[in-house]
């Protein structure tokens, strides 16, 4: 592919610019059979042949570690083109390719560079002959009217300079200057296989004081304007995900990351009757939009955008609360998708790793994640040093080796490609990573002493005042299940684990002489019993008495929620487990600070980063209750290699009917009666009572009889 393909791009500038144009006319010459158009455009590219947008997706070109890695994205393009004469145009965004801010170092890449463009258009002919359209120093440049754009930032449009017939044809590009050849960015080209973006939702606004509209929900996207107005009329949009207490807006909140001008549009009118816009190269976290300099006819939807996986789980209770925290969840983990997994669409927009981790299992229970997941696996592995460490985001301008990076967020390259094999059966990403897991694993060896490690973040964003657990306790937690986790890969791909077996058991050794032995129950620390608990770091005749001593304590403290992420991680499985998931549905409704019905009653329509709703309001790293609700209010139980299930239920006092789906299965139960529908052989458990199902639909009292 792109034999004869050049990049090329309009001037050679380390100064952000207006976003270029390209665009080249040519005749066709016979009858044509197919064409398929191959394009890679940095950072971000829009695509039209004769004036029509080659897709149906935005932010077209998936970010990656440039200098390592490259996508492209292929589209059939039969049907735009005409029969004699026509134009490809495109224009450019900076995307994160090309970026000034100073936090996380994306301005110092060794990729930076200004915009740039390879393509190539493919065309059969009738009669079975070819020919190529290539990128090289044929194609017109010019400015385009998008003055200014930065993904993290926002985008400046003069409608005054744009042209409607740039991409037609029959426009005059004689006073356009040609493209000129320049560098790779150096890394491999790759097409995309995973799905792209595009908008999933349009919100109408509703003004709520003279110049905020609200959408009504927080999502990632952007505004969309509609106005009639006076040529030169300038309207600004500032985006923010909540208000001060007088209607304004609270962008400040987010400034101290990336400056005063964070998540601002700015359109600047034609005068031509009614006009439309929304950014092409920026998009925003927010569900409140200040609009200034707006005419009177205005008018404003937003406009969600993420990765568009498939939708393959859905959840619904008796509980109103737990349905809102369940669509609140859902919010989050899909407005953090855009060719990577973030940890915020509003602030940093950065793949953390360890976010990842804690949300990997609802994820692969809500949706099609497979293909992304390679994507995101890969982003990892190309920030991977000659000693085996990772980074604590990917893709990495090179920051994050040294902050952040440490075996409860390093520990998603491990757990991942398991999960996805576990989940789906798919062991193809494991067979894929395997060389590039033992690799890290011999970093993380060479990081421990005495079998345990301690490094890196440990129990992130606990609530004010809560007694966090040491970082060495869930370090080495990760430590053995890493090892735990890769022996079992090993026996899978038939290769000799016998090594990370053995490890475990010393590692398992240790941490119980070193943590157990002496105080049983880990200085009462909740994140520290529920690790023991979820990590199998306890007997199993142990982790009952845990796992009631550790109810206990959450009803001590009127079930509020005093741990940080990895505690919520470890918590629903190690209480629901060992009969006490009754526990977890009180701290879920617990309707006081902190907990999840706090947020909800606090007009939250995404989970927060902090308990407090201080900073981010729109973080998955709390999602574990996703798997929660599918896994034990509903009772799914995927076994290993998504060949069989296990349906056990949690009937909670409170709750009178749960339905789940997930993929081909589909549980509902009530007061009176269980229904199941399975593609999948499985057993039904209900306290001490087990039945054999085959795969098809069946239907058990309550109290067990058929």
């Amino acid at each position: 592919m792109f034999e004869h393909a050049k990049w090329i791009a309009r001037e050679d500038s380390n100064e952000i610019k207006p976003a270029p144009l390209f665009r080249k006319t040519f005749a066709l010459k016979k009858d044509v059979k197919n064409a398929v158009l191959r394009i890679c455009g940095l950072g971000l590219a829009c695509c039209y042949i004769n004036g029509k947008n080659v897709c149906d997706e935005v932010l077209t070109t998936p970010i990656s570690k440039y200098d390592s890695r490259l996508y492209y994205n292929t589209y059939d393009v039969t049907s735009l083109l005409s029969s004699d004469v026509n134009t490809i145009g495109c224009i450019l965004g900076n995307g994160w390719y090309f970026v000034t801010y100073f936090r996380w170092d994306y301005y110092k890449p060794a990729w930076l560079h200004h915009p740039k463009l390879l393509l190539e258009l493919n065309i059969t002919y009738a009669d079975g002959t070819e020919e190529k359209i290539n990128s090289d120093t044929s194609w017109k440049t010019a400015d385009s009217a998008v003055l200014y754009n930065e993904t993290r930032r926002g985008e400046i449009f003069d409608a005054r300079r744009y042209e409607k017939e740039w991409n037609l044809p029959q426009y005059d590009d004689s006073e356009w200057t040609n493209a000129f050849i320049c560098r790779s960015p150096g890394g491999i080209l790759q097409e995309r296989d995973f799905p792209p973006i595009r908008v999933t939702k349009r919100l109408k606004a509703k003004r709520i004081n003279q110049n905020v509209y609200d959408i009504g929900e927080n999502i990632s996207g952007w505004a969309r304007i509609r106005a009639k107005g006076t040529r030169g009329t300038e309207i600004t949009l500032r985006y923010s995900e909540i208000l001060h207490e007088d209607g304004s807006i609270a962008p400040e909140r987010l400034n101290t990351i990336l400056g005063a001008e964070t998540h601002t549009d700015k359109y600047i009118m034609s005068g031509d009757g009614w006009e439309e816009w929304a950014p092409s190269f920026a998009y925003h976290g927010f569900r409140f939009v200040e609009v200034t300099g707006a005419p009177k006819e205005f008018e404003l939807v937003g406009e969600m955008l993420h990765t568009d996986v498939a939708v393959i789980g859905e959840f619904s209770c008796s509980d109103d609360m737990l349905n809102q925290i369940h669509r609140a969840a859902r919010q989050s983990t899909l407005t953090n998708l855009h060719g990577i997994f973030t940890d915020c669409p509003q602030r940093e927009q950065n793949g953390w790793t360890g976010d990842m981790l804690i949300s990997a299992e609802q994820t692969l229970m809500n949706y099609d994640m497979t293909a992304l997941y390679r994507k995101i696996l890969l982003d990892i592995k190309d920030t991977q040093r000659p000693s085996g460490q990772i980074c604590c985001i990917a893709p990495t301008g090179g920051w994050g080796y040294n902050w952040g990076s440490g075996p409860a967020w390093d520990s998603l390259y491990i757990y991942l490609p398991y999960y996805i094999y576990y989940y789906t059966g798919d062991m193809s990403v494991l067979e894929q990573m395997w060389d590039s897991m033992e690799l890290y694993m011999r970093f993380m060896e060479s990081m421990s002493e005495d079998n345990t490690v301690c490094f890196g973040l440990g129990d992130w964003c606990a609530p004010e005042g809560a007694e966090l657990c040491p970082t060495v306790i869930t370090d080495t937690a990760y430590f053995y299940m890493d090892n735990k986790i890769m022996a079992r890969c090993a026996k899978l791909l038939h290769q000799n684990g016998t090594r990370y077996a053995q490890r475990a058991d010393e590692i398992k050794s240790t941490f119980r002489r070193k943590f157990i032995e002496d105080d049983f129950y880990l200085g009462n620390n909740t994140t520290a019993i529920s690790c023991a608990i979820y990590q199998d770091l306890y007997t199993e005749e142990e982790k009952p008495l845990a796992a009631k001593h550790l109810s206990e304590i959450l009803a001590q403290k009127g079930y509020d929620i005093d741990c940080g992420i990895l505690g919520m991680k470890y918590l629903f499985s190690a209480l629901s487990e060992y009969g006490f998931a009754d526990t977890i549905y009180k701290m879920c409704v617990n309707p006081e600070y902190p907990s999840y019905a706090y947020w909800m009653n606090n007009g939250m329509t995404t989970l927060c980063e902090n308990w407090d709703m201080k900073e981010s309001c729109n973080h998955h790293m709390y999602s574990e209750i996703e798997l929660w609700f599918y896994k034990h209010i509903a009772g799914i139980h995927i076994s290993e290699g998504a060949d069989a299930v296990t349906i056990q239920p949690c009937f909670l006092e409170g709750l009178t009917w749960a339905k789940a789906k997930h993929r081909g299965i589909e549980v509902f139960w009530d007061e009176t009666e269980i229904k199941i529908k399975s593609n999948l052989c499985g057993k039904l458990i209900i306290g001490n009572h087990e039945l054999l199902f085959d795969a098809g639909e069946c239907s058990f009292r309550r109290d067990f009889s058929e």
